[in-house]
């Protein structure tokens, strides 16, 4: 009798392959164009600052290992402003890539006592010399050059979707520069120990960790996983016994192989994508030709794409995103609502079109926009290369503009959805303060534009927002159909009105109610009446396209 065969073992199932990849949130909302932020001496300038920076620590610090810094510090190293200094913690908070810092969670005047790790801030910067600019400094995104190119209607006349950049054109100029910079930053975290040559420079693997800031690991559907995780020289490390340092060259040579490993990887697809052969599981990289009613990633990776909407209104709910980020690219003569608790919030290339974000708990970016009424509540709002846009605004931190722009206005935030209260408590946005009329204009026009502004002139300054006159002052009514089955508490703007939109807009309708009496009780013949409905529509009708609020009739229309 002979033994049965014993059955096949199963072999242990690899784990995916994980890649390196940017972090986009430092480069699509980290940048600050200040003019003491630019160095024409590579790290030298930076190793003397990141010196002050540690040696100034807040004084209730308790652990000196944390390096926390407040705005006063910032101000003195660096010789800028106090605001210009708060700005800085001020971003850095809104990039981070660990919600457990405290600063993240900080109220507004909790900012400055809880300060922000100096290390956090070690990126550097562009030259002055406007022909190196584009080769040190890392622009916003590989949509600067395309849009600068094309005002929004030329962009939509040109019908150059499958010309714009995708999302691996994105992952693909971010990697770019840290291939060219990595060097830089890691000497600017390492420890000096004895020795010569490349030896003399280790990192520690809590140094190696603020790497994090700029680059991650992990692939579509799996968690991040922490740097020393994935690295060799760390990843097997005793919990309970602190790592042994390594040598920076070793790091810096493992993080370029990863980085050139990358960029192949990214190339082959984009290869394969013009073959014809892209495989559903690319789509988290190559998002170019989407549709604009599929463009939610299949994950919560990457961002949810609204692109290419025109005449016409588009709606996304919470239910609708499977992540917390979105961009709004290349729509026209729309009216577009995401109402939502997001992370970040992306605005390109659009023109006269409305725009209501949810609730924004990190930063909104509007760049190369003409004629965009954008609504929304925020933590923060950066503005880049506008015409003739309007902003309604919630904001707990100061307007910023940066860039060439023209005839922009602000005004308090005016309008509401059930779900507001409930998604700005998800994302940490306070109705009070609202700061929607401080606006910060910094003076930096573009360091990529080396034509009309070349980089490191002091004397351009960036053109500021005006504020809406308060007689021109409106709400914007999101209609009832938008709300579908979902139950909320908010039942008006929780962001209280200044005294004098107040009083105007009470004025307003108390003007409303005595001309429809007026109209009710005037003794008119039919004729007479038919003429004076006539005369109302037609200056009703010059006032919808005078003040953009035609395209709130899309709504309808698409009903």
């Amino acid at each position: 009798m002979t033994d049965a065969p014993e059955p096949p073992q199963q072999q242990p199932t690899q784990p995916p392959p994980t890649h390196i990849h940017p972090r986009r949130e430092p480069f699509e909302h980290g940048l600050i164009p200040l003019q003491k932020l630019i160095f024409t001496d590579g790290t030298q300038t930076l190793t003397s600052i990141r010196n002050k920076l540690l040696q100034s620590p807040l004084p209730n610090n308790t652990n000196n290992n944390n390096n926390r810094v407040n705005s006063a510090v910032i101000s003195e190293s660096l010789q800028i402003s106090p605001e210009h200094a708060l700005l800085i913690i001020n971003t850095i908070a809104s990039v981070l890539h660990s919600d457990s810092d405290p600063i993240v969670t900080a109220k507004a005047d909790e900012v400055d006592v809880i300060g922000v790790n100096s290390y956090k801030r070690l990126l550097p910067r562009g030259h002055k010399d406007s022909a190196a600019v584009a080769d040190v400094w890392p622009s916003t995104s590989a949509f600067d050059g395309f849009l600068s190119a094309l005002t929004p209607l030329q962009l939509v006349r040109s019908n150059s979707k499958r010309s714009m950049p995708s999302q691996a054109d994105e992952e693909a100029h971010q990697l770019s520069y840290l291939q060219k910079h990595i060097g830089n930053i890691i000497s600017l975290l390492a420890d000096s120990v004895e020795g010569e040559g490349e030896d003399s420079l280790v990192l520690t693997m809590e140094k190696f960790e603020h790497l994090g800031f700029l680059i991650y690991f992990g692939e579509k559907g799996m968690e991040k996983i922490p740097l020393s995780q994935n690295a060799p020289f760390f990843a097997n490390s005793d919990p309970d016994m602190p790592a042994v340092p390594v040598p920076a060259s070793q790091v810096h040579d493992w993080i370029l192989q990863n980085i050139s490993d990358a960029l192949d990887r990214i190339s082959e697809r984009a290869a394969a994508k013009e073959n014809g052969q892209t495989s559903p599981s690319d789509q988290d990289v190559l998002m170019t030709d989407v549709s604009p009613n599929s463009k939610t990633p299949t994950s919560g990776k990457g961002p949810s794409f609204i692109e290419g909407v025109s005449k016409q209104s588009y709606v996304k709910q919470a239910s609708e995103l499977k992540g917390s980020f979105v961009k709004v690219v290349n729509c026209h003569e729309s009216v577009i609502y995401v109402l939502a608790p997001l992370k970040y919030a992306t605005i390109y290339g659009c023109s006269d079109a409305t725009i209501v974000l949810g609730a924004v708990g990190k930063a909104v970016r509007v760049e190369h926009c003409e004629r965009v009424h954008v609504i929304s509540a925020a933590k923060r709002i950066c503005i880049a290369n506008c015409r003739e846009c309007i902003f309604f605004l919630g904001v707990n931190q100061q307007p910023l503009i940066v860039g060439d722009n023209h005839k922009l206005q602000v005004a308090p935030y005016n309008t509401f959805y059930p779900q507001l209260e409930e998604h700005m408590k998800q994302v940490g946005i306070e109705a009070s303060p609202n700061r929607w009329d401080e606006p910060v204009a910094l003076g930096l026009i573009d360091p990529h534009d080396s034509l009309s502004h070349p980089a490191g002139i002091s004397d351009c300054q960036a053109e500021s927002a005006t504020r809406v006159d308060p007689d021109q002052f409106t709400n914007f009514l999101i209609p009832n159909w938008l709300e579908g089955q979902a139950s909320g508490s908010t039942k008006d703007n929780p962001f209280p009105l200044p005294d004098v939109y107040l009083s105007s807009q009470r004025r307003n309708e108390n003007n409303l109610v005595e001309v429809k009496q007026i109209l009710k009780e005037a003794p008119l013949e039919d004729s007479r009446k038919k003429e004076l409905s006539t005369a109302l529509h037609v200056y009703f009708k010059d006032w919808l396209y005078a003040s953009g609020n035609i395209r709130q009739l899309y709504c309808l229309q698409g009903e």
